[in-house]
């Protein structure tokens, strides 16, 4: 495969650089609801990641698009790791000493 250079020699175009990607599915999630027990995917977007200084101030959460209720579940490591991989909002809370 032979490389093209833009005009100019400062190397190669957009076009070139990303010819042959093809789209990527969006990241989704599954959850359920402890209120009306829906099981259900949401994207990214949906979910809202909080980071504590400790396990028990660290968590997710989401609106159920079922019932409509808030919901807040705790997050661990794996948790916060495909949720910051998949591109969910995070928040850092900080704590006050």
């Amino acid at each position: 495969m032979s490389e093209s250079v833009a005009p100019g020699g400062r190397g190669m175009s957009v076009a070139s650089a990303f010819a042959g990607m093809r789209s990527v599915a969006p990241v989704v999630f599954r959850a359920g609801c402890p209120d009306c027990r829906g099981r259900f995917e949401l994207a990214a977007g949906a979910l809202r990641l909080a980071i504590g200084a400790s396990s028990r101030t660290t968590f997710y959460s989401f609106t159920c698009p079922d019932c409509g209720a808030s919901v807040r579940k705790p997050a661990g490591d794996r948790i916060v790791e495909l949720l910051t991989g998949g591109g969910v909002r995070t928040l850092r809370l900080h704590s006050t000493l």
